[in-house]
């Protein structure tokens, strides 16, 4: 590790958000593709918001959301990280693993190859016994990166914090553990 990153992958780089992400951050979270599996896109304040409570979580929890770095172009790309989630659910209070790409770096296996190196350290260096994901059923996307992973499905579950009837309130879930 370097003093910029608290870790890397072969191609990423992981660390917390600084204020030069934010035009690029704003303009991933505004884009309507980008977010098409979230039940809006966000606006610059909301953003902002994104960006603090995410370097928050990693200074109160020692892990976060980490902005990640491809490293080859020495370009922000988005987030890949851990988070305490506490919805009301049956599976939480938990660790979720997640990940958000800009669309001009999908389809290279990043996603793949980030998260798995969250989870390495989630279960090895952060001494986890078990990490959860989720993402609504429509997002085959996120769904094949969790088993990529080595994640297995668990179930279903209707998101709390979506709306009812909302087309993106079915969601899969998944599990890794210590040892699988």
């Amino acid at each position: 590790m370097n003093d910029r990153y608290f870790f890397t992958s072969k191609r990423l780089g992981f660390r917390k958000f600084k204020d030069s992400d934010f035009d690029f951050f704003y303009s991933m979270n505004s884009d309507s593709e980008v977010m098409k599996h979230f039940p809006s896109v966000l606006d610059k304040e909301q953003t902002l918001s994104l960006m603090n409570r995410i370097n928050d979580h990693i200074d109160e929890r020692g892990f976060g959301f980490y902005a990640v770095d491809l490293l080859s172009e020495n370009a922000f790309i988005g987030f890949i990280g851990l988070k305490r989630t506490n919805f009301e659910a049956d599976f939480t209070p938990c660790v979720e693993i997640g990940w958000r790409l800009d669309k001009k770096f999908w389809n290279r296996g990043l996603a793949t190859e980030g998260s798995a190196r969250c989870l390495d350290h989630a279960l090895s260096h952060l001494n986890l016994d078990e990490v959860y994901s989720f993402t609504s059923l429509l997002n085959k996307a996120s769904e094949k990166v969790m088993q990529k992973i080595g994640m297995k499905k668990i179930g279903e579950f209707d998101h709390p914090l979506v709306e009812d009837n909302h087309p993106l309130k079915a969601h899969c879930l998944y599990r890794i553990s210590k040892g699988t």
